[in-house]
């Protein structure tokens, strides 16, 4: 989740561990994306107001645990020790986890 990735980034020791911050930054990052996704979808949604409201829901659903499964594969590959990269993410993650 969203909290537990800031306080990772400012709580010492933890904010001092590359393999945290990288976690926390590409988490954060995911989040952000689950935010833009929400609001163009929301944006579609209302563009295209002959979609009904069940294709509506539908959809959020569907995004939502989309975004759900990618976050429960980053929390199990972080657990095993794995530094695995999101394909937009991870080069963003690795940059700002160097910097210490």
């Amino acid at each position: 989740f969203l909290l537990p990735a800031i306080l990772f980034l400012v709580v010492a020791p933890y904010n001092k561990n590359r393999f945290l911050r990288f976690h926390s930054f590409q988490s954060i990052g995911a989040w952000l994306g689950v935010v833009a996704a929400m609001a163009i979808l929301r944006i579609v949604s209302v563009v295209f107001t002959f979609i009904p409201t069940l294709g509506q829901l539908l959809a959020s659903i569907l995004v939502g645990l989309a975004f759900f499964m990618i976050w429960l594969v980053l929390l199990v590959k972080a657990w095993q020790g794995e530094r695995f990269r999101l394909p937009l993410l991870g080069e963003f993650a690795e940059e700002r986890a160097s910097r210490v």
